[in-house]
């Protein structure tokens, strides 16, 4: 089977038909239309087996993480996710394999509304690059740089379950919901949209808490000081015993959360919380100082790394 023979039998029966794609897969270019008063919403990731997922990792898991990491980048921008495109780098054309990706990326894209328009397939070391595309009401969209002094630091969700499962890896009583927060992450597509109403700047989680929002801090060009006892916990995590430390270093630092992270006053939380499909938690305050800090359990405020995972580092 040749490269146009799999993209006809895997991929182009998701290219659902939308009303807003005049021309998807199968084409030189797809041909979209975004909505009038709108501004396109671009962004795309790139996912390397060893790198950014464990080469055990089962394909319909990988298919389903590859749409959702860039997902969440349309939702922390407050952007209705529309369209994507995706380019699959494979080593051989293994027929289960791409089942099972097919599956778990057919899957969200049926559960996000999204339209797969096109894309590319090629010969080489497993990897997968998603391009999402979405759209925001001119000037609506959320952005990192408008955090301001006083502001609320809130996150969706829980912190550190990814990152807890990547530690316990392989280990026979791993819970299941810790893993699926590592395979299949969530992304906060509705929340986003609704914050956008609330929220001054945002940033979505995924290199953890302190390096992401480390970049909203230097975008807004503010500080921030978070409350160790604040950060939200899932019960599987919670349950763990751990030291408290290695506890908050998970939460802060771990990454593939996948949540979002939002600067909002005060007055606007629980209006936001009333309206959300998840919970939204307060974990600390924005600032005029720039930097970043933590006060622990102890009442003890003390400077924290802001930089989360980076390439070539």
């Amino acid at each position: 089977m040749d490269e146009f023979q799999l993209i006809r039998r895997y991929f182009q029966p998701l290219g659902a038909a939308s009303a807003d794609v005049a021309l998807g897969i199968g084409d030189d270019c797809a041909l979209l239309q975004v909505p009038p008063g709108e501004e396109l919403a671009v962004t795309t990731d790139t996912l390397v087996a060893g790198r950014h997922f464990p080469l055990q990792t089962a394909a319909c898991d990988i298919g389903w993480k590859a749409l959702a990491v860039n997902l969440s980048d349309l939702a922390a921008m407050g952007a209705m996710a529309r369209w994507v495109t995706l380019a699959l780098t494979l080593p051989e054309n293994d027929a289960e394999w791409l089942t099972g990706f097919c599956a778990g990326f057919g899957a969200l894209l049926h559960a996000s509304g999204v339209a797969l328009v096109g894309g590319d397939t090629t010969r080489g070391p497993l990897s997968i690059t998603v391009t999402a595309l979405g759209s925001a009401p001119a000037g609506r969209a959320m952005r990192r740089s408008g955090a301001q002094p006083g502001d609320l630091v809130c996150v969706t969700g829980a912190l550190g379950d990814a990152a807890l499962a990547l530690r316990r890896l392989g280990e026979p009583d791993l819970p299941p919901a810790l893993r699926e927060r590592l395979d299949r992450p969530q992304p906060r597509l509705a929340a986003g949209l609704t914050l956008r109403q609330y929220a001054h700047a945002a940033i979505d989680i995924s290199d953890g808490l302190a390096g992401d929002l480390g970049h909203l801090l230097d975008a807004s060009g503010v500080g921030a000081e978070l409350e160790a006892a604040s950060l939200p916990q899932s019960y599987a995590f919670a349950r763990h015993a751990m030291p408290p430390a290695e506890r908050t270093a998970l939460q802060l630092h771990g990454g593939d959360d996948y949540e979002l992270c939002v600067c909002l006053p005060p007055d606007r939380l629980e209006a936001a919380q009333g309206r959300l499909d998840v919970p939204l938690t307060a974990v600390g305050r924005i600032v005029a100082e720039p930097g970043l800090r933590l006060t622990g359990a102890d009442g003890v405020t003390m400077p924290i790394p802001p930089h989360g995972y980076r390439h070539f580092t």
